[in-house]
């Protein structure tokens, strides 16, 4: 099984977000600055190319992911499971990992993202950032009778 977590590129930040909570409204409204926009647009198009057609590919609802899935130009669904502070088994369940047997992009927010990359690769939790716009594609293979998590590649906008 591939997974494919791709956290949310560049956002504004929202002045009255200090007064808030990660997954509040007003969290969940923040756009894409035009930065961010360029930086969903190139990795769209890298994964494109990669992706194979039978991906699955759901996001979060907050709308700086919506617009970061948008801009591959495939059917997503959004899911709450994903909203920011999310919790990384729910989402390793929401994907089937390791038993499902379609690749699944995920378009979600840091420190859910990295908190799924550093259980999966036996990493403690803060030792794992996902940067903003990158992309972690991670695989599951069975070596034996032994279950492997394999990273496949780790890209970010900048370097594509």
């Amino acid at each position: 099984m591939d997974l494919i977590l791709w956290r949310h590129a560049e956002a504004h930040d929202h002045p009255d977000l200090l007064a808030g909570r990660p997954g509040d409204a007003l969290d969940l409204a923040r756009r894409l600055t035009p930065r961010g926009e360029k930086q969903a647009a190139r990795m769209a198009a890298w994964l494109d190319r990669q992706l194979p057609n039978g991906a699955r590919i759901w996001s979060s609802p907050a709308v700086r992911c919506e617009q970061t899935a948008l801009a591959l130009g495939r059917k997503f669904k959004l899911r709450d499971e994903l909203a920011p502070e999310g919790d990384p088994l729910a989402l390793l369940e929401l994907v089937q990992w390791p038993s499902g047997k379609s690749p699944v992009l995920v378009v979600g927010h840091q420190p859910t993202l990295g908190r799924v990359v550093a259980r999966l690769l036996g990493l403690t939790e803060e030792d794992c950032s996902v940067k903003k716009g990158a992309v972690w594609w991670l695989r599951h293979r069975e070596r034996g009778s032994t279950g492997q998590t394999v990273v496949v590649t780790v890209q970010t906008p900048e370097l594509i």
